[in-house]
């Protein structure tokens, strides 16, 4: 039976256009699980990236509630959600947001200094996940001095740097070309293997084929969940995908 990691209740979410409000996510009720693979997909503007943040607690709810391993974060404070995130959820951004005059090191041991953890133990974790992600080689460089899917890497070093339970993306290859994109896709994929529950938002047909099933929003609601057959080659999933997508209207 699989475990419950995440839920949402009669979610909303709405944003102020002057004194105009508008609704961005309306009545979410969604169930995430344990060493799951979501993939969230819609057209531009159907409130996507807002689920993304909301999950995550990095943006603040309209009303309803979004609990994470049964904790209800809507009702945490500012401080404590902060210390939640920390421990418990790592983030990676489409743009890989690391501070440019540290090197690929120091930017991942920064976020792990934040830890409880001691330092020297955050310090062989950092070596190890720069080893794993295959830029070990790099890590006293700049992230000028390296390539953008070497950068994108790093970025998710430094989001797994606290072991958190979820891991989101939020068009994590938007910027790269498509050698970069396969090899950061690769890691996401082998993280899941081993158990890693990870939630990403994506427009793009390939990269969405690395989840387990897929989440199609249209103005701020799930319209419809698509679920990969087992054992599917990649050319069948984005076959399969791409034919249920077309029928939603993507």
């Amino acid at each position: 039976m699989k475990t419950e990691i995440i839920r949402t209740e009669n979610l909303f979410k709405n944003y102020l256009t002057g004194k105009t409000e508008v609704p961005v996510l309306k009545d979410l009720n969604l169930k995430f699980y344990e060493g799951e693979f979501s993939v969230i997909m819609g057209n531009s503007g159907s409130g996507k990236s807002t689920l993304l943040y909301l999950l995550s607690g990095l943006d603040g709810i309209t009303s309803g509630g979004i609990w994470i391993n049964d904790e209800p974060i809507h009702e945490k404070t500012e401080k404590s959600l902060a210390l939640f995130r920390r421990k418990n959820i790592g983030f990676v951004f489409q743009d890989h947001n690391l501070i440019p005059n540290l090197s690929l090191l120091e930017n991942i041991l920064v976020a792990g200094y934040l830890s409880t953890k001691s330092r020297s133990i955050i310090y062989q974790r950092a070596l190890g996940l720069l080893k794993e992600l295959e830029i070990d080689s790099y890590a006293d460089l700049l992230p000028s001095q390296v390539s953008g899917g070497e950068r994108q890497r790093c970025a998710i070093a430094r989001s797994l740097i606290n072991s958190p339970a979820l891991l989101f993306a939020d068009e994590p290859t938007g910027n790269l070309n498509s050698a970069s994109s396969i090899k950061a896709l690769e890691c996401f994929k082998n993280l899941n293997t081993r158990g890693q529950t990870v939630i990403m938002v994506t427009h793009d047909l390939k990269t969405a084929c690395t989840g387990d099933r897929i989440l199609f929003f249209r103005d701020g609601q799930v319209i419809d969940t698509f679920y990969f057959e087992r054992g599917e080659d990649l050319t069948g999933r984005e076959a399969a995908l791409f034919s249920w997508l077309k029928e939603r209207g993507w």
